[in-house]
């Protein structure tokens, strides 16, 4: 019996010491996971990334937030959601909302890599005139002539080259009007560059507001627009992002 039992209590011990060993090997494992983790945060920037060996071009996005855009002009309620949608991501861009922030010299850049707080430029909602939303407060869909905003990704240090605009093109096969707002779709590089969401607080995008003046014999048909980027050094056709200055996008209206 008292051989069983040391036996055993060599056993125990030996357990014993084996899972102290783990418990103090993974115990410092993952004090040097953390420790390097720490050390390695410790070196980044909360404003901007640390390493860019070149500033990318920015992808195009449009709002209402939907590549396919169909709609039965007669019916409120059927664009009602692209109005509501328009109505709230302008909110921003009031002329009151805008009023706190700076008047920029336009096109010049507003470069300030030594100031520790940006300001940001005004971009006023009225700046977008028929597809402003003061005018028509169902930004055209009402009329069948529908108004799309159409807005360049932010990229920290961007600074476009140039006079970039956007310039918008039927892929249909048949020709369609547009009007732009502001004036030949322009983008300003008063804007730009971008410092980071807590360097630049409270910037917003410029705009572009694309309105498709279609007419009676556009509707009922499936029309597709292609927007891009022109005028700048800005890339707009990479077979591998087809979003990189440039967008695609459906419009359906039917009456």
């Amino acid at each position: 019996m008292r051989t069983t039992e040391a036996i055993n209590c060599r056993h125990i011990v030996r357990n014993g010491l084996i899972l102290l060993f783990y418990l103090v090997f993974f115990g410092f494992l993952a004090a040097m996971f953390v420790f390097t983790m720490w050390v390695m945060l410790q070196t980044l920037n909360d404003d901007a990334p640390k390493y860019r060996d070149r500033v990318a071009s920015p992808g195009l996005a449009i709002r209402p937030n939907s590549l396919n855009i169909v709609f039965n002009r007669s019916e409120p309620l059927a664009y009602g959601q692209y109005v509501q949608y328009l109505e709230s991501f302008l909110h921003q861009y009031n002329d009151s909302e805008q009023a706190k922030n700076d008047l920029c010299m336009a096109g010049q850049y507003s470069e300030q890599d030594e100031e520790p707080q940006k300001k940001v430029c005004q971009f006023r909602r009225s700046l977008l005139q028929r597809c402003s939303g003061m005018e028509d407060t169902t930004f055209g869909y009402a009329k069948g002539q529908p108004c799309v905003i159409v807005k360049m990704n932010r990229i920290i240090g961007l600074k476009p080259a140039g006079d970039p605009y956007i310039n918008c093109t039927s892929k249909s096969g048949k020709p369609l009007q547009m009007q732009y707002f502001p004036h030949e779709g322009t983008i300003d590089r008063m804007y730009f560059p971008y410092y980071g969401k807590k360097t630049h607080e409270g910037y917003v995008q410029p705009l572009v507001a694309v309105k498709l003046l279609l007419k009676k014999e556009d509707y009922n048909s499936e029309l597709i627009v292609e927007c891009k980027v022109e005028g700048s050094n800005l890339k707009n056709n990479d077979e591998r992002d087809k979003f990189l200055g440039c967008i695609t996008f459906r419009v359906l209206v039917t009456e």
